[in-house]
């Protein structure tokens, strides 16, 4: 049971805000694939441009063209697998605060005014 944009009204492009119909080239894949394509040559242009001005060193690896990349890269790499790991200790089960949340409550059925699109 799924909601096509022909029969439901709320996915119709003239009701979303302004922000909303702005970003909707984004929906596109070859929009997206060339801002990633953008985001990799913006990247490497940096990391290229790293070989070419001369830098003021405090520390001797600060030399290493590309450091700060390589730097940033593996960091991020880090605070992935860290985080994979604080799973681990942080988990909950998915009951956890269902005695407390709201969607665990009863709803009477004539309140919950429940629209069938596909009527």
């Amino acid at each position: 049971m799924s909601n096509s944009p022909k029969t439901n009204p709320n996915d119709d492009p003239s009701t979303y805000p302004l922000l909303g119909r702005m970003m909707l080239w984004t929906d596109k894949k070859k929009n997206v694939d060339w801002i990633v394509r953008g985001l990799y040559a913006i990247c490497t242009a940096l990391f290229l441009a790293d070989f070419v001005y001369y830098k003021k060193v405090y520390l001797g690896m600060e030399k290493i063209p590309g450091f700060y990349a390589m730097y940033g890269f593996f960091m991020c790499a880090a605070l992935v697998i860290c985080a994979r790991g604080m799973r681990v200790f942080l988990k909950r089960d998915e009951e956890f605060y269902a005695p407390h949340d709201v969607e665990s409550e009863e709803f009477p059925d004539d309140q919950l005014e429940k629209v069938d699109y596909n009527a």
